[in-house]
């Protein structure tokens, strides 16, 4: 799961040296004040731009200095993701999570789901500690946190630290799926694809599905592929299908490399290759993928020449599949 209220506000000043960053968190406790104009410290967009080109140490040279200077929040955040992740610098969580609480003490949703993640990493399987994250997950989504009403829809679903409740799950969801969420779109299309917490409606299933597939989702775009090959929630296309599944299949799906491999043997929705479907059936092994006692099948009947050939395509394959 995904995760992000003290009244930290002055900030110490960094020391950087060359090579890995040491730094400090926010010390005295003040009353939270609103961010200064932009005008104050170093523009964010540095900031940014530094941690986007893999400069974090400059990137959060540039964060802490507009903490300190402009009381920004969003610089707070960033300042704090570094120090969580140890981008390029030494790792400090103590550090991070009072960056984080400076920010969330100015209301900013992304700091608020911040330390709703630590709380729920540290509860573990607990589930009265994880209930301690809700207030924060719910007050971070109602700010506009996506990935916050995303994780408190998980909350409700399992029924761990919220009341399990399928239709409260399904709104939070909704929530989080209309800011196009890649896991919310594709949880929100399973329970409509159910019924749980929703009517049970296949168009809408599919939907989001193909919403979630539009915005990288590759779980979503399987299932997406599974939905056009059966017509389910919408007309069946076979040769959509194979397209789809060969995407899925590229980004790595090891479900998606079976299927693609079904459709090449039978030749349904795709030209019948049977080399080409021997090699990505092999390769969807190789990632723990079921056995197939059909592509078992056509491996064994498989004449030399195909199986040369299903061989040069896995060599050529060797720095990742690309047929």
């Amino acid at each position: 799961m995904r995760a992000r209220h003290a009244a930290l506000a002055a900030v110490a000043a960094l020391a950087l040296a060359a090579g890995p960053a040491h730094a400090q968190a926010p010390q005295q406790q003040q009353p939270a004040a609103a961010p200064a104009p932009d005008k104050n410290g170093p523009p964010l967009d540095a900031a940014y731009g530094a941690f986007q080109r893999g400069d974090y140490a400059t990137a959060l040279k540039l964060a802490v200095e507009r903490a300190n200077t402009a009381q920004d929040p969003v610089a707070m955040v960033l300042a704090g993701q570094i120090l969580s992740q140890g981008y390029g610098v030494f790792e400090d969580k103590a550090a991070a999570r009072q960056w984080y609480e400076a920010a969330a003490s100015r209301g900013n949703a992304d700091a608020l789901f911040a330390i709703a993640s630590l709380k729920l990493k540290e509860a573990g399987n607990n589930a009265q500690l994880k209930g301690e994250a809700v207030p924060q997950l719910r007050e971070a989504a109602e700010k506009g946190s996506a990935p916050a009403a995303y994780n408190l829809g998980l909350l409700y679903l399992e029924g761990e630290a919220a009341p399990k409740d399928p239709a409260k799950a399904a709104d939070w969801f909704r929530k989080a799926a209309d800011k196009d969420e890649p896991d919310a779109l594709y949880a929100l299309a399973i329970l409509y694809r159910e019924g749980r917490g929703v009517p049970r409606d296949a168009i809408e299933s599919a939907r989001l599905l193909r919403r979630a597939d539009e915005v990288g989702h590759v779980v979503a775009t399987t299932e997406y592929a599974i939905a056009v090959f059966n017509g389910f929630g919408m007309p069946k296309d076979e040769e959509r299908a194979a397209t789809l599944f060969r995407k899925a299949a590229l980004a790595g799906n090891a479900i998606a490399q079976n299927r693609y491999a079904r459709m090449l043997s039978s030749g349904r929705g795709v030209g019948q290759d049977k080399p080409l479907a021997a090699a990505w059936y092999k390769v969807a092994q190789s990632q723990g993928g079921a056995k197939d006692a059909e592509l078992d099948k056509l491996i064994a009947s498989l004449t030399p020449q195909e199986r040369q050939k299903a061989e040069a395509i896995l060599r050529k394959w060797a720095g990742g599949p690309s047929g």
